[in-house]
């Protein structure tokens, strides 16, 4: 096929390029603020590290594993575009649209970076930081590259993949690939590296609630850049898309802050945010494979499940420190598997070929069915690698700072810096002492 460019669609994708990758400091901001003060600049230095190794990885060999020729199923050629050498415009994934090959590598970019950023939350206040920079590297060519690749580069995901007796998984933009996969491997490493010093007896609370907001309006800003961005084009389908992530993220914020004010009797800013992004996470699959009221009705589950969720953690004794299991595995659990009860064709012009309708637009349980599936594999592929991957570099490189440099602050002892004059004098005096 010879490439036609297409300035339209080419303006949009780098614009939707631009949000999401705005994501990953926003997501910096929304972690930063909902740790101590010790820990915030270590806690943004992991969402940053990330998209330095992430971002370098992409260009060299991520993107060509992904959506390279299939080797088995399981992955792509990481040769055919390696460094993106020899890459030309009709061998663009978005090329049908009129967008160059440089861009459609740049928007998967964006997506790689903010997966491996999301799972850092799971193991605030006490990683190093080296070691999280070689597991960034590590997850996102093990972990990351194949799990794109079944759903979006043709393997075991795909049109011909394991389903396909069944139907075709929905995932528009990334409730397996990105959230379930991040969340399900930040439930490994919280596991593995072992629980914060004082979990569950003393309080841990958020230190910069305006940060966690402010990261939270960044996240949801961003996120139509991630949905809407992920049609490839500037056409109905992207609105559809980016109305149902407004309007399943007002309802979880709302329906989040509804539980959390019968459960606790207070609704907060915390869970505003929280909500806020429980709703972008469970929308992310669905986005333009549910009308309105099947994006109000996820949002809405998602608001509440994710709300009951977050507490799981003291329940069952793992140290998830902000959350990662709670919003993004149940959230992204929760808009894979809704998309077998809401999917439907009626109002858009998209919809993947072998996909079938949701139960309660007349589909029958069929794609419930498929759905389930794709979301099972993903979580028992994610949680086994990273558990391998993390286990290999605790007994090679250690992954957690000392007792002592936990207790004085990782940004103390780890960067030599803190976020707060008054707290980094108090704390030089301690460790002088």
């Amino acid at each position: 096929m010879e490439f036609t460019l297409d300035s339209g669609n080419t303006a949009w994708m780098l614009t939707a390029s631009g949000l999401v990758l705005l994501m990953t400091p926003g997501l910096a901001f929304f972690y930063g603020g909902m740790v101590r003060g010790k820990s915030v600049l270590n806690m943004m230095m992991m969402s940053f590290g990330a998209m330095g190794v992430v971002g370098l990885i992409w260009v060299l060999w991520g993107y060509s594993a992904v959506f390279g020729t299939d080797v088995g199923g399981l992955f792509g050629n990481p040769f055919d575009y390696f460094g993106l050498d020899g890459m030309t415009d009709d061998q663009s994934l978005m090329a049908a649209a009129g967008v160059p090959a440089l861009v459609a590598v740049a928007f998967q970019a964006t997506f790689a970076i903010i997966t491996v950023a999301l799972i850092s939350g799971a193991i605030a206040d006490r990683t190093k930081f080296s070691t999280w920079l070689v597991f960034s590297g590590i997850w996102a060519t093990v972990v990351y590259v194949p799990v794109a690749h079944w759903v979006w580069g043709g393997g075991l995901l795909g049109a011909d993949g394991i389903t396909s007796s069944l139907s075709v998984p929905i995932d528009f933009a990334g409730g397996t690939v990105v959230h379930i996969n991040a969340g399900i491997a930040g439930l490994a490493l919280a596991l593995v590296i072992g629980k914060r010093k004082g979990f569950g007896k003393e309080p841990m609370r958020p230190h910069n609630l305006p940060f966690v907001m402010l990261g939270a309006a960044l996240l949801w800003f961003g996120w139509f850049g991630f949905n809407a961005g992920s049609e490839f084009a500037a056409d109905n389908v992207a609105g559809r898309a980016w109305l149902n992530t407004m309007i399943a993220t007002c309802a979880a914020m709302l329906f989040w802050l509804l539980a959390e004010k019968l459960r606790d009797g207070h609704a907060t800013s915390l869970g505003a945010a929280s909500g806020v992004v429980a709703g972008l996470v469970a929308i992310t699959p669905a986005a333009a494979a549910v009308d309105t009221y099947g994006a109000i009705a996820i949002g809405a589950v998602a608001g509440v499940l994710c709300a009951l969720a977050v507490g799981l953690k003291f329940k069952y004794g793992y140290d998830d420190s902000l959350d990662v299991v709670g919003v993004h595995l149940v959230g992204g659990l929760t808009g894979t598997i809704l998309i077998g009860f809401f999917a439907t064709d009626k109002n858009s012009t998209w919809y993947p070929d072998g996909a079938l309708n949701g139960l309660f637009y007349g589909g029958g349980f069929t794609q419930l069915a498929t759905q389930i599936i794709a979301a099972l594999v993903v979580v028992a592929f994610s949680f086994v690698a990273t558990s391998v991957i993390a286990l290999i570099l605790k007994a090679t490189m250690g992954f957690r700072i000392s007792d002592e440099d936990e207790v004085t602050g990782v940004d103390l002892t780890t960067h030599g810096e803190t976020a707060y004059e008054a707290l980094g004098a108090r704390m030089t005096t301690e460790v002088k002492a």
